[in-house]
């Protein structure tokens, strides 16, 4: 594409070394935030990174043949220079229009919130394919179409690897994407020029204050899915808000959608609703209310939370005009999401189960969910993540502390933190609520008093909050759910709860 192309959908402040005569402009053959990535006559696009500068890269961008680059910055460099005032929404703008636009003719569900997007994500997913279509999945998991699944290391990615993503799905004839839209990536404008039919809300708490600073910055980066994507680009005026309203914020969310808001919940002033519903260790079984009439339901998934989900993914269908009965199937069909509450089967008679739990919000979810199942006691392994949002931890520690009987407080991905201070600060909240403090010695006959205990290595943590069980104990692994890796100092080491636990209960 013809640089003068691309500079068709930005203002930028200056260009110099090139008069922008459209007869002399060069090709483009690609587009490069990654110095380490560019191809001869490529443009690359100079974006400040959480850890590194792409400016400080603009001469190794050169050597390597880039034909134009963009920057935030003056720069004096031996090639076309474009200057433009904010960088990452004029990459989204170029990198849509490099890729031929290729939102445009796709269905897109954008998901965000705290919690569930994956799940909902995978509910959606199952709905639509039931119904015949060919579906996209971009997420925190992977993203994965046509029977292809590829690593995603962050939950939306970067603008160009987006609308790379979305023109590959184009050409494989996908026709509906589901897409799980993160903080970040709003607040980063990755998800801009990618325009939407139907977003949806889940929930919000507190997460990610390590960039955000503060609940009211984390809240304004969720909204812009709602307050600025939805509102513009060639589907505003149709684009549908699917809205979890037993959330004050998705509450708030309807001022924006009055007339296309779908609204989810358990009150009766709800579009989508639950009649009845009942919970336990086989799924959940209710009745939900739509618009189009009632349906019963089935599903594995477990927890009220997850009934939640569920209605946002019911809300989806809806909004799409979808049958009741390819509703109902695509919400019984869809078993379980990979570290989702994901039962480890084993012949101990102890129940253990993975979850990505990471939040104090979705932490309580799935201790909650557990308290109303549960025939024996409760166990909890966890610990928080470091280099990340630290007024968490100890309101997760609390958290542990007040809705199981043991937790085992141990290391998440410590990053560059040492473990034993993220322990520190969990325990301050722990302390709040379970005050009777295990040596690791204790428990090796098992405990009977409420208590907590603390182990940093996380393999042997699970090894000695399985073995204090018994049978009819439940047991949660929380914090990493799908992840097979562990991020120990500038190391990434293989761990996977799920085969660490699985070889405890085989012995």
């Amino acid at each position: 594409m013809k640089l003068s192309d691309l500079l068709e959908t930005i203002t930028p402040i200056r260009v110099t070394g090139w008069t922008q005569d459209k007869a002399k402009s060069p090709e483009i053959g690609s587009i490069h935030y990654r110095a380490q990535d560019v191809l001869p006559g490529g443009l690359f696009v100079a974006i400040k990174g959480l850890k590194a500068d792409g400016h400080d890269f603009i001469d190794d961008a050169l050597a390597r043949g880039a034909s134009a680059i963009v920057t935030e910055k003056p720069v004096v460099a031996d090639s076309i220079c474009i200057e433009v005032s904010n960088i990452r929404r004029v990459l989204a703008s170029m990198a849509s229009r490099f890729y031929k636009n290729p939102s445009e003719t796709l269905n897109i569900i954008g998901i965000t919130g705290t919690n569930g997007k994956t799940t909902t994500a995978f509910l959606i997913e199952s709905i639509l394919s039931t119904a015949g279509f060919h579906v996209g999945v971009i997420g925190t998991i992977n993203y994965r179409y046509s029977g292809k699944i590829f690593p995603n290391p962050v939950t939306t990615p970067e603008s160009l690897d987006l609308q790379r993503i979305l023109k590959d799905m184009c050409k494989d004839r996908i026709t509906h994407v589901v897409m799980e839209v993160s903080s970040h990536a709003l607040d980063l404008f990755r998800v801009d020029n990618c325009w939407m039919d139907v977003g949806v809300f889940t929930n919000f708490s507190q997460d990610h204050l390590d960039y955000h600073k503060d609940m009211a910055g984390y809240w304004m980066a969720k909204q812009r899915l709602f307050s600025e994507i939805l509102k513009i680009g060639p589907k505003k005026g149709r684009a549908l808000a699917v809205l979890n309203c037993n959330d004050e914020k998705g509450k708030s969310l309807l001022e924006i959608f009055s007339d296309t808001g779908v609204t989810v919940g358990h009150s009766t002033n709800n579009l989508i609703r639950d009649k009845t519903f009942k919970t336990d260790l086989s799924g959940i079984k209710g009745e939900i209310i739509t618009p189009q009439g009632l349906f019963h339901f089935e599903s594995p998934l477990t927890g009220a939370y997850n009934l939640e989900n569920i209605l946002c993914a019911v809300g989806v269908g809806i909004a799409f005009k979808l049958p009741l009965d390819t509703i109902k199937n695509g919400i019984e069909t869809m078993v379980s999401v990979p570290g989702r509450f994901e039962q480890i089967p084993n012949e101990s008679g102890k129940f253990v189960f993975i979850d990505y739990a990471h939040t104090p919000g979705a932490l309580k979810n799935v201790l909650s969910a557990m308290q109303s199942m549960a025939r024996g006691r409760i166990i909890c392994i966890f610990g928080c993540g470091g280099d990340r949002d630290r007024e968490k931890r100890p309101q997760m520690g609390e958290t542990a502390g007040n809705l199981c009987d043991l937790a085992v407080i141990t290391s998440d991905n410590p990053r560059s933190e040492e473990p034993m201070e993220i322990i520190r600060q969990i325990c301050i909240g722990t302390q709040k609520a379970c005050r009777h403090h295990y040596d690791r010695s204790d428990l090796k006959k098992g405990f009977e008093k409420k208590g907590y205990v603390i182990e940093p290595d996380r393999r042997k943590a699970i090894h000695l909050g399985i073995s204090a069980a018994r049978a009819g104990d439940m047991v949660l692994i929380a914090g990493k759910g799908h992840e097979n890796y562990q991020i120990v100092g500038n190391r990434t080491i293989c761990f996977d709860d799920r085969l660490e636990a699985e070889k405890i209960l085989l012995n």
